[in-house]
């Protein structure tokens, strides 16, 4: 599958009509999903016939795209009910299969602990250095994969913009 037909079958993900905003709930469009989970699959091979674990799946873009993109198993996570039935009905929309768990993870391992192969994240380019301290700390290698940016609509009442591109880092942590 080409980058371009994966970005264009992601467009009918559908995403929050009310974000919460103490879950910090911002969905990933499809351009970014789109680009993330074809450089696992392509450069690194980590998505086709693999188990991919979405933790904090929101409304499961990342799930439907590895799942597109071959994966064997997936497993969608989430704190919020709301989200994984969004996640759910999108899943149904494509007929995928997918697992979802309703969970809140920040007791849990690591995900880095759990995974077999790599873990692949987004965290804003200003947190750079702690996380590369933090992968130190770990004993895991932490590659930057991409600087990204993070569109974040005018969705909560205390945004003032139309939008705002927040720079992020495209990790890829490994053991």
């Amino acid at each position: 599958m080409k980058l371009k037909e994966l970005e264009g079958l992601l467009q009918d993900v559908t995403v929050f009509d009310e974000p919460k905003i103490h879950l910090e709930q911002y969905a990933t469009t499809p351009h970014l999903a789109s680009r993330m989970l074809f450089t696992a699959h392509s450069v690194y091979d980590d998505i086709e016939n693999k188990i991919v674990a979405d933790f904090g799946c929101g409304c499961g873009i990342l799930s439907i795209a590895s799942n597109i993109l071959g994966s064997s198993y997936n497993i969608a996570v989430d704190i919020d009910p709301d989200a994984l039935q969004i996640a759910n009905d999108n899943c149904s929309k494509f007929e995928l299969s997918v697992d979802f768990i309703l969970t809140d993870l920040t007791s849990n391992p690591l995900a880095v602990e759990v995974a077999n192969n790599a873990v692949y994240s987004l965290h804003k380019t200003s947190t750079r250095e702690h996380i590369l301290k933090k992968a130190k700390e770990w004993g895991v290698d932490c590659e930057i994969l991409a600087e990204l940016k993070f569109d974040i609509p005018n969705m909560y009442k205390f945004h003032k913009k139309k939008s705002v591109d927040i720079q992020v880092d495209f990790l890829r942590i490994a053991k």
